[in-house]
């Protein structure tokens, strides 16, 4: 359909059905408005008689697994009803244009995508990263342009980033692969485009869980090839709503903070002739308690404890949301949080104690939700940014109240957990 035929489209319920699954029916007409708008903006970029197709791509929010990719651990993440969307449309040469909302359009050469160093950290990495890698694993390559727009707002843990990487992929594998290639695949496709075209470091679960969509539980034992296991647990039909409260803490300096996090855990490790944690069993650190105490100190040696205690978590917490157990998730959640917050040691800098945004967030959720079915814990890698709450459909409406009254009107967004992680719209 060109760009009048596919808002004509969108006008007439045709995609009622589809939105209704991913963002719930509430949000249908601002949807559509957004859809519409999106393919206005690419009409007028890229003309408006072009044959266009739309793709959605979830952002993730990390359930349980608080800092165990990196020691090759277990996860818990899901994906949410805030995404990233494109209207695109494919060309017939090897040329990508990515122009997203805000931002300069992105204009590659795909012909040859090769490493270049001048431009680690920017999009038109990412792009040229995706095609390496899609041609890597085998799969087609070719030139499209895009418009895309994003809610995943960036600093809220939610891997905006890994959205927009899968979304390259997304639409290679919507026009030149006739959609054959597994989400789980394209998700490993971006970790190899973050890894090696754009200089950072990663694990494999954000673009996992933004991928995959719902539920879904991910083993790095072998972390060239996790083990991925989708979930079918319905949030939103057990009436509850996955809550993140944005505390607005600065992020700036907080570098060595998330670096001595890995750091420590592989230290201790590192006593034992193992390169991480997840070779090294807990009978082993508490039989060598005292040595490891002097050889990597107190703080990494409750770092190593809450790893192989979360590990087990993600075990139950998998187990009990196979079982519909909400009671056992929720008390796992808890645990997960406590274990943060007294043996991981994430949820503050000691470089500035006199700012604990996730400490006060996580008082207010206490006091709010304490003595109620609901659980609640630090969001993602911690120090700063983000709590997430798991909070009953009549409790939102008081726990945001008592947390934006803290952190400021808008700070407590009320997500839901979607079936669907990247998607073409049809």
């Amino acid at each position: 359909m060109n760009a009048k035929e596919l808002i004509k489209a969108i006008e007439s319920g045709k995609y009622t059905a589809i939105f209704t699954e991913l963002y719930g029916e509430q949000s249908i007409k601002a949807q559509e408005a957004r859809y519409i708008k999106t393919v206005n903006e690419f009409a007028e970029l890229f003309g408006a008689e072009r044959e266009i197709s739309l793709f959605s791509v979830a952002g993730r929010s990390e359930i349980s697994g608080n800092h165990t990719d990196h020691n090759y651990g277990k996860v818990l993440a899901a994906s949410i009803d805030l995404d990233i969307i494109a209207a695109a449309s494919p060309r017939d040469d090897m040329h990508i244009n990515i122009k997203s909302e805000g931002f300069p359009i992105d204009e590659v050469d795909i012909t040859d995508p090769h490493v270049d160093e001048s431009l680690y950290y920017t999009s038109k990495s990412i792009i040229s990263g995706m095609c390496s890698g899609f041609l890597k694993y085998g799969h087609e390559v070719g030139g499209y342009d895009a418009y895309t727009t994003s809610n995943v707002f960036k600093g809220s843990g939610l891997s905006s980033s890994a959205a927009f990487e899968d979304m390259v992929g997304l639409i290679l594998n919507g026009f030149y692969n006739n959609g054959e290639v597994e989400n789980a695949e394209i998700a490993k496709i971006a970790q190899y485009s973050e890894n090696v075209f754009f200089g950072k470091p990663s694990g494999l679960m954000d673009q996992t869980a933004c991928a995959v969509g719902g539920f879904v539980a991910i083993d790095f034992k072998n972390p060239a090839d996790p083990i991925i296991e989708k979930l079918p647990f319905d949030l939103s039909g057990a009436g509850y709503n996955l809550c993140i409260v944005n505390t607005g803490g600065n992020h700036a300096d907080l570098n060595e903070d998330y670096a001595s996090v890995p750091a420590d855990m592989k230290k201790v490790a590192s006593y034992f002739g193992k390169p991480v944690l997840r070779e090294v069993s807990t009978e082993e650190i508490l039989k060598n308690i005292k040595a490891l105490r002097k050889f990597a100190g107190d703080r990494a040696l409750m770092r190593a404890i809450h790893y192989k205690n979360e590990n087990e978590r993600v075990t139950k917490q998998t187990a009990a949301l196979k079982s519909g157990d909400l009671d056992a998730f929720f008390a796992g959640v808890t645990e997960s949080g406590n274990s943060s917050f007294k043996y991981l040691q994430n949820v503050y800098t000691v470089k500035n104690v006199h700012e604990q945004g996730l400490s006060l967030a996580l008082c207010l959720a206490d006091m709010t939700l304490s003595g109620k079915r609901a659980a609640w814990r630090v969001h993602g890698g911690g120090f700063a940014g983000t709590i997430q709450a798991f909070v009953a459909n009549e409790d939102v409406p008081a726990f945001k109240e008592a947390l934006d009254n803290a952190f400021g009107e808008g700070a407590t967004t009320v997500l839901k957990v979607r079936p669907y992680g990247a998607i073409r719209i049809e």
